[in-house]
């Protein structure tokens, strides 16, 4: 009896660099690897969307279309070229109108694409209907998805087979176009029991001839468990990566795969192990200089208690690094899951893992519930669709009173299609007056990516990857020599080992009462002196006022990104501010001078 031929998709180029390098990999030093995957007989590729869009810009300073086009010339006009779509956030984390899906399906067709894989992080179907027709429209496959993860132990809200039966039904029901389904779990935390009676249910409904492929992460340990589980129910693809960018926050390997299905009737792919061996060799040359940030290599059994998917956990992570805060990361993994509980139970994957992981951020940060994040806010208020569950009712009244948003029922198309700054005559305008190309290309990837879109096509963008040869050197630090604060009076202080040895104060010098004192529910404060600090470290990215301009009590200054987040800096009081001490684009640390005021 012959085996059943497994199709497998290399998810190393798009979902692997995300997993474990934040989507921070330069196309030129990958390439040489699609060769060498080429070469080892591999045909289906994730090769851009999801987060391998906006991170090209925001990132690499490298365009993604172009990218694209480079992968495909590689790679043949016959590989099956696959990208990842949000449904009507296509590969934005906002809503996008009617005009720009319609759009991001047409260039996408255009620059060597064959397949979208469409999913909804809410499973809300009104916001697959449309992207997936666009798709269709302009000849790409569709791969429709249902979003998968295990809530916390003795937690309920959907994401049981039921509810995933449920979906599946009004998808049929809502008549939206298709060639595949894939049951997408972004975070790893599905159990192999509910992933087989979830595929068995789909067999069941679904027409016999029906595609379906499963998709996971080993973020919580139970990938290969989940993928037997799914073969056994009659999945007929699944996701896998290549080291080094397999296993830990990714996908499991290709060979890890192939291992665990011997002496079983499956063939993976149709690969040989050496020639699969000879291509991971050649990814692991291509990226050795990339650090390796240690926790994409690890399994995290507090994952399924705070589900966080692989794709955003070191996206996170090494946003955090860059703005000097990895150690908040435990406390924001450990407040994810009242924040999951109490925002309607959408499943966390991207852009809803991200809004789960800013607002949990902000209550580690400002304190719990004291700052609302605005994704998180429009979620449980309805602007970005259905959720599973009803959200907690005392966090739907503080999102509207701190955004000042009334909840809503309307669909999320609808209402973008009325904001007129989402419209592409709108964008065309903002590209005219910066001098830009109005191409269908430059319209999207401003639309898509907002100032850092126009920065880029300005040649202003700024290349941030993490490099071994560009990471810092740790610095010396004596371990015996101290500074302590004592009743306002600071003392230099040497400590010796042993129990024989004075303590040798060097000098002392009294401390100014009051000084550099932050607000943690504020992103500045000011000293005697008058100085501005910044309450969190970030970039830069607005400047609201200049310098001698009289500002008043609580008016926003300026504004600090950090963690895909915009946070205002009000000024603290009324006066005149004197100087500006930094520019658009720089970085600033917690406690840097912002501006002073005038004495």
């Amino acid at each position: 009896m012959a085996k059943k031929f497994i199709d497998v998709m290399d998810t190393s180029f798009r979902d692997g660099f995300q997993s474990v390098y934040g989507a921070r990999v330069l196309m030129d030093d990958f390439f040489p690897a699609v060769e060498a995957a080429k070469e080892a007989g591999i045909t289906h590729f994730e090769f851009g969307g999801g987060a391998r869009f906006q991170s090209l810009y925001f990132y690499l300073n490298e365009d993604a279309f172009a990218m694209m086009d480079r992968f495909r010339a590689i790679v043949g006009k016959d590989a099956n070229l696959q990208t990842l779509a949000r449904g009507v956030n296509t590969v934005t984390l906002d809503t996008g109108s009617s005009e720009l899906i319609d759009l991001h399906a047409k260039l996408f067709a255009k620059h060597g694409t064959t397949t979208i894989r469409n999913f909804d992080a809410l499973n809300d179907v009104n916001n697959l209907k449309f992207s997936g027709e666009c798709i269709v429209k302009y000849g790409l496959k569709h791969e429709i998805t249902i979003t998968l993860m295990d809530l916390p132990p003795n937690c309920k809200g959907a994401h049981d087979v039921p509810f995933y039966e449920k979906i599946l039904k009004e998808i049929l029901a809502a008549e939206i176009p298709f060639h595949s389904i894939c049951f997408k779990d972004a975070s790893g935390t599905s159990n192999p029991n509910k992933i087989y009676e979830t595929i068995k249910m789909a067999r069941k409904i679904l027409p016999q001839d029906t595609h379906i492929r499963l998709h996971t992460h080993e973020t919580a340990g139970v990938s290969i468990a989940c993928y037997l589980a799914a073969l056994e129910a009659g999945v007929d693809g699944i996701d896998l990566a290549a080291a080094p960018v397999s296993g830990g926050t990714s996908q499991p390997d290709i060979l890890t795969m192939m291992h665990a299905l011997k002496g079983k009737d499956y063939d993976l792919g149709g690969f040989e192990e050496e020639k699969i061996l000879k291509y991971e060799e050649v990814l692991k040359d291509c990226l050795k200089e990339y650090f390796l940030p240690p926790e994409a290599t690890m399994v995290n059994p507090l994952i399924p208690f705070s589900p966080m998917p692989g794709g955003a956990l070191t996206a996170n992570t090494q946003m955090m690094r860059d703005n000097n805060i990895l150690d908040k990361f435990p406390q924001v993994i450990h407040a994810m899951r009242e924040v999951v509980e109490k925002g309607g139970f959408g499943t966390s994957v991207t852009p809803v893992s991200q809004f789960y992981f800013q607002q949990a951020f902000n209550n580690v940060m400002f304190g719990p519930w004291k700052k609302i994040a605005e994704g998180y806010g429009k979620m449980v208020l309805g602007y970005f669709g259905k959720t599973p569950v009803a959200p907690d009712t005392n966090i739907v009244e503080l999102a509207s009173k701190q955004l000042n948003l009334e909840p809503t029922t309307e669909l999320a198309i609808n209402i973008a299609d009325k904001d007129e700054g989402k419209s592409i005559a709108y964008t065309k305008t903002l590209l005219e007056k910066e001098g830009i190309e109005t191409s269908e290309e430059n319209i999207f990837i401003a639309a898509a990516c907002k100032e850092k879109g126009i920065a880029f096509l300005k040649g202003e963008a700024k290349v941030n990857i993490r490099k071994l040869a560009s990471m810092p050197k740790p610095m010396s630090v004596d371990e015996n020599k101290f500074t302590v604060a004592v009743n306002g009076n600071k003392y230099h202080v040497e400590v010796s080992y042993g129990f024989d040895k004075d303590v040798n104060v060097k000098s002392v010098k009294k401390v100014e009462e009051n000084k550099n004192i932050i607000s943690s529910n504020s992103t500045s404060s000011v000293d005697a002196e008058n100085e501005v600090l910044a309450g969190i470290s970030g970039n830069v990215f607005k400047i609201y006022v200049n310098e001698g301009e009289e500002v008043k009590s609580g008016q926003a200054i300026m504004v600090l990104e950090a963690m895909k987040m915009e946070i205002e800096v009000n000024a603290p009081k009324d006066g005149i501010i004197s100087e500006l001490c930094i520019k658009i684009g720089d970085t600033v640390n917690e406690g840097e001078v912002l501006a002073i005021y005038k004495n």
